[in-house]
């Protein structure tokens, strides 16, 4: 497995392999690699020649009161898991490489209406950083597939809308998520919980997973997300969101059957996100 940090690198060692008409696959990271990441690189793996992973804490993606100071930096143990996983190439930036000229004229990729509310309400300007800083890593790359996971589901959904929007010969693979025992979500930021939060966090799935049944019984909807509400915050939950949306992410119809559950809440000082899939009875 090659590391480069370098763009000019990168793209040197890529070249002979794009002349050989290899497939590239893309798997985008923050690093803190869980088995959540690894499922991305096994799906890549599944579908080309050749797997490159980045690993970049993106600052253009944190608000100024979030965590990017904090967030856990692993570089050796991520490319030890990385390399067991079958990688071929890990990019490995800087901001300083990233964003020579600094944040502040960075020019900025912005994708309207997906972007807007749940994650993007809560988080203002967080999808800006994150689809500029793909489109970045997508023209240095210049992969024929990417794979992104499901649990980032509105971010699955931006990337999906600025490939589509912006012409870019990329087949983007959403990966389901990867779960502990518990049904928990696999993220980077379950590293922050105690160990009593962490116990209590499965909650949140158990949550989902009750409030699609009762919708897939025909149970109002909006009676249904109160209830949804209520249990969280039962459970020490602070609610960013909890919203039933089209698999589109638009507003829910009298015809819409496809949907999703998606709901983003805080366990003490930790942000969680989940969704589950519903399907709505005629």
């Amino acid at each position: 497995m090659h590391v480069h940090s370098a763009i000019a690198k990168l793209r040197e060692a890529l070249a002979p392999h794009r002349r050989k008409g290899a497939r590239i696959g893309l798997v985008p990271t923050m690093g803190n690699l869980h088995q959540g990441h690894l499922a991305l690189v096994e799906a890549a793996r599944e579908r080309c020649d050749l797997v490159v992973a980045s690993i970049f804490v993106n600052p253009l993606q944190f608000g100024p009161s979030e965590d990017l100071d904090n967030y856990p930096r692993t570089l050796e143990a991520d490319l030890a898991k990385l390399e067991a996983a079958g990688c071929d190439m890990v990019f490995t930036p800087t901001p300083a490489t990233m964003y020579p000229d600094g944040l502040d004229g960075q020019t900025l990729v912005r994708v309207p209406e997906v972007s807007e509310g749940l994650c993007g309400g809560a988080r203002p300007g967080h999808f800006d950083g994150v689809s500029t800083v793909v489109s970045m890593l997508f023209h240095i790359v210049q992969p024929d597939l990417a794979c992104f996971g499901e649990k980032d589901y509105q971010q699955l959904a931006v990337i999906r809308r600025m490939v589509h929007d912006m012409h870019m010969p990329i087949e983007i693979v959403g990966v389901p998520t990867v779960r502990e025992a518990s049904g928990l979500a696999l993220s980077s930021r379950n590293g922050y919980l105690s160990e009593a939060e962490h116990a209590t966090a499965a909650e949140l799935q158990a949550t989902l997973v009750t409030l699609a049944r009762s919708l897939e019984a025909g149970a109002d909807i909006d009676a249904t997300l109160k209830e949804g509400r209520a249990r969280l915050a039962s459970h020490g939950f602070a609610p960013d969101y909890l919203e039933l949306r089209a698999r589109d992410l638009g507003a829910v119809t009298a015809t819409t059957r496809d949907a999703i559950l998606l709901v983003a809440a805080r366990l003490g000082a930790t942000r969680l996100i989940d969704n589950l899939t519903v399907t709505l009875p005629r």
